[in-house]
Order: structure tokens, then sequence, then C-alpha cells
């Protein structure tokens, strides 16, 4: 029987018709934790809706973990346009929120704009996810003057990948550490309405949490914060070559999948698919 904070909780989310970025601010001001994952097409997103997430990101991950690329690098933003098209055609209640890719925001306040208009026009998402700090302040300002909600992404970003040259944990030493704090202060001083931090010390992101007023995310980054999110494909087992420390797999569908296709493949080479009850 579920105690009266579980009672409490499952009828608050009753309650929320939509989550909007308001909701998540209550959420961080009274403790309610944030759950958030990736979808990138309408049937994965429709279950994950369906389970009452908070938040869904249709991340640039699409470029590994359904186009089957190295990095993040590749996708481009027509690409990701159509994933979140097909994301926010299944949901009701989560909140979606966009990467917008490699090359359609740094170092062009006005690109960045044109690209973030795009994603919210033709997709219908209700916000877009930007990496870096104080390099891309003036991109994101911009977006934000055109009123697209913007979440902030610091620590370990995929998008530059190749100019870190590791997937190590990042801001261990204390430059890096303060850079990634007054990083943190700047978006929320710009506007964002969160941020992600990825693979940093727990102890670091327990720090942005308490400085910073906004919702705080993690993925790799302790226990502390506001939220967490992982990408679908690792947490269900789906991708078996990405098993780094902070990933909790929760199923493994792999083997399910694998099994059932050896079933399948067994059924119709033995004429035992279909049958008599399958036909017309």
């Amino acid at each position: 029987m579920p105690n009266n904070t579980q009672f409490a909780m499952s009828k608050h989310q009753s309650e929320i018709k939509r989550v909007t970025t308001h909701q998540l601010q209550a959420m961080k001001d009274r403790g309610e934790k944030i759950a958030m994952l990736t979808a990138y097409d309408y049937s994965m997103a429709r279950i994950l809706d369906g389970a009452g997430i908070d938040v869904i990101l249709v991340g640039d991950s699409a470029s590994n973990v359904m186009a089957g690329n190295e990095t993040t690098l590749p996708i481009t933003l027509d690409q990701m346009i159509y994933h979140a098209t097909s994301v926010v055609r299944a949901i009701t209640r989560a909140f979606v929120v966009v990467d917008i890719p490699f090359g359609s925001y740094q170092g062009n306040s006005n690109e960045a704009l044109r690209s973030s208009i795009r994603i919210m026009k033709e997709s219908g998402a209700h916000g877009v996810k930007v990496e870096g700090g104080e390099e891309i302040k003036e991109s994101v300002e911009r977006i934000l003057s055109a009123g697209v909600p913007v979440m902030g992404h610091l620590g370990l970003t995929p998008q530059s990948i190749f100019k870190f040259g590791t997937y190590a944990v990042r801001a261990k030493d204390q430059q890096e550490a303060e850079k990634l704090l007054d990083d943190a202060r700047i978006l929320e001083q710009c506007g964002c309405f969160a941020i992600v931090l990825e693979k940093i010390p727990s102890s670091l992101a327990k720090k942005v949490a308490e400085e910073v007023s906004i919702p705080i995310i993690g993925i790799g980054a302790g226990p502390f914060v506001d939220g967490q999110v992982l990408v679908i494909h690792d947490m269900l087992g789906i991708t078996q070559e990405f098993q780094p420390r902070f990933l909790r797999q929760y199923a493994d569908l792999d083997a399910v999948m694998k099994k059932a296709f050896d079933q399948y493949i067994s059924d119709v080479k033995n004429n035992d698919f279909p049958n008599k009850e399958e036909s017309y």
C-alpha cells in the first residue's frame, strides 16, 4: 500500500495537465526530483509520456543510437527537427526540449536564433538545449529574446569531444570547476530555465545546485542535483557497448529482443508461423 507521501506525489502529478518551465522550477523549490529521459520517435515517446516522465530530451545522441555515428557532431538541424516532430506528436504531458545540433548556434547568434525558431515552429517542441557557458552567452541571449526557453549544458559537452579528446570526468581541477560554476551563474543570469551537468564530481554538482536557483539536471553528476537524465537506449540495455559508471541499466532489452527475433526466425523457417488461427 502506498504511503501518504507517494499518494500526494501521484495526486500532484495527475493534476498537472502539461509540464512547463514554471512547474519545473516549482519542483526544485519544493525539493521534488525531476525525471528526464531521451526519446527520438513517436512510439517510445508515447510510452514515456504515459509513464509520467517530466521532461523528454530529443537529444543529439540520436546521432549515436539512431544513426550509428561515433559522435553527436554529424547530425543535422533537419534531422533533429524530424526526431522532435515525431516525439511531440506522442506527448500530452511531458515537457519536450530539443538539442540544437553542432554548428547551428556556436559563434553566430543570428544563426542560433534561426535554428531555435525552426525547431519550435516546425516541431512544436517546448524548448531547446545548448552546450557551453560564457562563450555562447550571446547566442543564448538572442534565443531567449525570441521567447524560446533555453536549457544549458555544462561539464562534459559531447559536441566539444574533439577539443577535450576524452570522455573522462570534467572539472576535477579547481580552475575548471570555478569556470563551470561561473558559467552556470551566467546561464542563470541570461534566463535559462535549467542546466544539465554531465560527468562532473558530485561535490561540484551539489555546489552548483545549491548556488544556482534554476533546476540542475545531472547525468553522471551524483545525487545532489534537482533531477536526472539518461539516454533511453542505454538505460534499457539496447546499447550494450556503452556502460559508464553512472549508468544504471533498468532492463536488458537487447537480450529480450534477440530472444524474440530468434523465435520468430525459427517459427518462420519451420512453417509454424502463421498457424491456422493466424490465417484468414
